[in-house]
């Protein structure tokens, strides 16, 4: 029996930006993961039973119809080489595919090469080009 369960939910925002960091990932607020986690299309998360931690993520943002965007996948590097990036994966997947048409556009950023492939994701270019803004205006919160 294996000591991870997949839970289908999002973390708590401070775990989101938490398991990011330790990940090596661009950080976020949590101020804007408080915000912006309750607008995902869907959310799994996988937790360590004897500990009871969150160690990794994985979420959908988009619209629900037209674009899947797979975003925010991470295990945590205590918890890596366990399958459990796998797993994640699996469902986000089978969530795409319960959810999205055939004209429906899934993508991904990914930073991980040769572990996407095998659910059959595939790179864009040169068919396209895919980029980023790197300055923000400045939102101020109330």
């Amino acid at each position: 029996m294996s000591e991870y369960v997949l839970c289908e939910e999002l973390p708590t925002p401070e775990r989101f930006c938490e398991l990011r960091e330790a990940a090596g990932m661009a950080p976020r607020t949590v101020a804007d993961a408080r915000d912006g986690l309750p607008n995902s299309l869907y959310g799994v998360t996988m937790m360590h039973e004897p500990s009871g931690e969150t160690v990794g993520m994985a979420r959908i943002v988009g619209d629900g119809a037209t674009v899947f965007h797979v975003c925010d996948m991470a295990v945590h590097p205590d918890h890596q080489r366990r399958g459990l990036g796998s797993r994640l994966m699996d469902a986000v997947v089978e969530y795409v595919d319960e959810h999205a048409s055939e004209t429906a556009s899934v993508n991904l950023l990914a930073d991980v090469d040769g572990f996407y492939e095998r659910w059959g994701f595939e790179r864009t270019a040169p068919e396209t080009t895919g980029m980023y803004r790197r300055e923000y205006p400045r939102i101020r919160r109330g």
